[in-house]
């Protein structure tokens, strides 16, 4: 289980998002075994469980982050836990499920960092929902900071909530048998109380035309939006709370 005294996912200095594309129909064996097993087997080898998330849009897509306290931590985190007896036993049914588990990005806090609405530690509630956005593009000091500012700064104003960014870490992946995308990408997340409250916010940043201005910026900026319900044992910042 989560030990309370473990630095949790909101203070990980190294990321990854996570997502998978599934055979038809088996979601829903994969969250079981990850819900059950996967997720005490990870925290007992060291890493920090983020939101863990089924795709409204996509079936067959599971959407989940995980945090470490820095690459080499991490390198022995996976060595530990993909090496070990837990992974083991249920390593076959759950690649069972999955038709690409390559979709991965390594990322950091952006600077300055923008502490999460709550400790991920604790649970969400029935009705939340997230939105997960990643750009990708050229390698951009300009944007980058840009993003990581005054975008960013927008961006809660818009959605009237708490939002959580992350930028690509270009550190060596430890780790070979799990492949990383090598994509320049920012990444932001934003956790709202129902489906009603997200399309609210995301209708108001669009007719903002701040995501149109990302588009015609000079370098081509490739855009992925996904409309995300966590899980169970999803541990995402709490709708709506104030900064800590």
């Amino acid at each position: 289980m989560s030990d309370p005294h473990r630095p949790g996912f909101s203070s990980s200095p190294v990321v990854e998002l996570r997502q998978y594309t599934l055979r038809p129909g088996t979601r829903d064996t994969l969250v079981g075994v990850f819900e059950e097993h996967l997720v005490d087997g990870q925290e007992d080898c060291g890493m920090a469980i983020g939101s863990v998330c089924l795709d409204e849009a996509d079936p067959d897509r599971f959407v989940w982050m995980r945090g470490f306290t820095n690459l080499e931590q991490r390198t022995e985190a996976l060595g530990g836990f993909y090496l070990g007896p837990v992974w083991g036993k249920h390593r076959d049914v759950a690649n069972g499920t999955m038709i690409d588990s390559d979709d991965v990005l390594m990322l950091r806090p952006t600077e300055p960092a923008h502490p999460p609405a709550q400790p991920r530690n604790d649970l969400g509630g029935p009705t939340d929902r997230i939105h997960l956005s990643v750009y990708t593009y050229a390698p951009d000091h300009v944007l980058d900071t840009h993003l990581s500012t005054d975008f960013h700064e927008e961006l809660e104003s818009l959605l009237g909530v708490p939002v959580d960014t992350w930028r690509s870490h270009c550190g060596p992946n430890g780790f070979p048998q799990l492949p990383v995308r090598d994509d320049h990408a920012f990444v932001w997340a934003a956790t709202f109380a129902d489906a009603e409250q997200r399309q609210e916010a995301l209708q108001r940043f669009r007719d903002s035309g701040r995501r149109d201005d990302l588009l015609s910026h000079g370098s081509p900026v490739g855009i992925q939006e996904l409309n995300l319900r966590p899980t169970r044992r999803s541990r995402h910042p709490h709708p709506n709370a104030p900064p800590l």
